[in-house]
């Protein structure tokens, strides 16, 4: 097992210790929490600076094409992350294999409305295959969502598969009628890709440190697609 002099958390971890998952309207089989996971070599907790070798990127790919990132990458867009204060990117790791089995991001969204308040967005939602069956997606779901009520969204919102409406209704989740309709451009394919690529030596660009550009912003995954 790698051991790691110093690590660094992407947000405060104490916040997920103030979670109260009796307010979820989630029906957990038997009971479980971020402190309580339901096994004792589990552990909810915020995403580190050294995940890159627990194997974070590697279950990304379970979603869609991450892209051959290097340390230098991960590190960098961590530390972008954790500059802005505004991503919350929550994992599971299994401490047995110091393996990450299972993540969530709630990226918040600052706003001029509702009197300068804020919004948060449930994106890039991922379990292991191996570990399904443990209500893991439906945990991970939760501590990301209570951590936005905890943190002083508004509302949070995500974009899903048919499929997984029921699922989502099932924690709290509601369709807004007239307004349950999501839309997307897409700037990483087509002609638009090649002009991405075209622009991407120019200094001060978003891309110029990590060039996953707007896929970064585009999370395709089997809970939120």
């Amino acid at each position: 097992m790698v051991q790691y002099s110093e690590e660094t958390y992407l947000y405060d971890p104490s916040l997920l210790i103030k979670l109260d998952f009796h307010r979820s309207p989630a029906k957990f089989k038997p009971f479980i929490s971020a402190a309580n996971p339901g096994e004792p070599w589990m552990k909810v907790r915020p995403l580190k600076d050294t995940d890159y070798d627990r194997g974070f990127l590697q279950l990304l790919s379970q979603l869609t094409h991450v892209g051959n990132v290097s340390r230098t990458q991960f590190l960098t867009r961590f530390s972008q992350m954790k500059a802005s204060g505004d991503y919350f990117v929550t994992v599971i790791e299994d401490t047995r294999k110091n393996e990450i089995i299972g993540a969530a991001s709630l990226v918040i969204e600052r706003k001029f409305i509702h009197n300068c308040a804020v919004r948060g967005r449930l994106e890039d939602v991922v379990v292991n295959d191996t570990y399904r069956g443990k209500q893991l997606g439906k945990l991970i779901v939760v501590t990301v969502s209570l951590l936005a009520e905890e943190l002083g969204c508004y509302k949070m919102s995500l974009d899903c598969k048919d499929k997984l409406i029921k699922f989502y209704e099932s924690l709290g989740y509601v369709l807004i009628p007239g307004n349950s309709n999501s839309m997307t451009i897409r700037y990483d394919e087509g002609p638009t890709l090649k002009r991405n690529a075209t622009s991407s030596g120019s200094s001060g660009t978003v891309g110029d440190s990590c060039q996953t550009n707007s896929q970064f912003y585009n999370f395709f995954s089997p809970f939120c697609y």
